[in-house]
C-alpha cells in the first residue's frame, strides 16, 4: 500500500482500492478515491472543497451520524458510523474507534467522532482522529499508525510516544502538526522519543 499525507491528517492508501482520510487543503483534482473516510466536522477534517476534488460518482463517503446531513447534500452515496462497531465494505473489514478529549472541550466524547482501524490484505492501519490517549485507543492491535502529535486540540508529542511504544505498531506516521497546530519540528523530537524496534514514517514537510 502506498502512503501520502498531505496538510494536516489528509491521508491516501493507494493499491488495489484507493482511500482517502480527511482531505484538507487538496490543490490536485485527483477524483480517484473509492473509499473517503471521514473522522468529524471540524474544518481541517471536513473540507468540501477538497472532498470534491478526491472523489468520483463511484466514491463511498464513511463519516459519523453527526455529518450525515451535510454529506447527503453531496451524495448519496455514503455510510454513517457510530463509535466502538465494526463494518465490512467490499472485501475489507473496518471498526470505529470513538476519538474524543479527556479534559478539554474540543472533541467531546458524546458528539461521536471516531478514528478507524482498516483491515486491508492482512495488514491493520490505525488513523486516530483528534484524540486524547483515551481508554478505547489503549486497546487497539495495529501494524500502522497515524497519530496525531500538534497538542492543544489532541494529545502532545510526549503523550502520543508514550502511547506509541505501549501498543507497538511496526510503524508509526505523525500528523495533525506543522499547519493549524504544532511546529513543524515536532516530527523530529517525536521521532527521538520513539523505541528503535518501531519505524517511524516522516511525510508531512514544511509548507512554502
Amino acid at each position: 500500500m502506498q502512503i501520502e499525507v498531505f496538510t494536516q491528517s489528509a491521508i491516501k492508501l493507494s493499491g488495489d482500492k484507493i482511500f482517502y482520510f480527511d482531505p484538507f487543503k487538496i490543490i490536485k483534482n485527483y477524483n480517484d478515491a473509492d473509499y473517503l473516510f471521514i473522522t468529524h466536522d471540524h474544518y481541517d477534517h471536513y473540507d468540501e472543497e477538497s472532498i470534491k476534488k478526491v472523489i468520483n460518482t463511484k466514491t463511498l463517503i464513511v463519516v459519523p451520524k453527526i455529518l450525515e446531513d451535510k454529506v447527503r447534500k453531496i451524495t448519496d452515496n455514503i455510510l454513517v458510523v457510530e463509535p466502538s462497531k465494526e463494518y465490512q465494505v467490499y472485501n475489507f473489514t473496518f471498526q470505529t474507534i470513538p476519538a474524543y478529549n479527556k479534559s478539554k472541550d474540543f472533541h467531546p466524547k458524546e458528539n461521536g467522532y471516531v478514528g478507524y482501524l482498516l483491515n486491508i490484505d492482512k495488514q491493520r492501519y490505525y488513523i486516530m482522529g483528534d484524540t486524547d490517549v483515551v481508554e478505547e485507543a489503549k486497546k487497539v492491535k495495529t501494524d500502522i499508525c497515524f497519530i496525531p502529535i500538534g497538542g492543544y486540540y489532541t494529545m502532545d508529542v510526549y503523550e502520543a510516544a508514550n502511547y506509541i511504544n505501549s501498543i507497538k505498531p511496526q510503524k508509526v506516521i505523525p500528523i495533525h502538526y506543522g499547519s493549524i497546530i504544532g511546529d513543524i519540528n515536532l516530527q523530529e523530537e517525536f521521532k527521538k522519543l520513539i523505541n528503535n524496534d518501531i519505524t517511524v514514517d516522516i511525510y508531512i514537510r514544511e509548507e512554502k
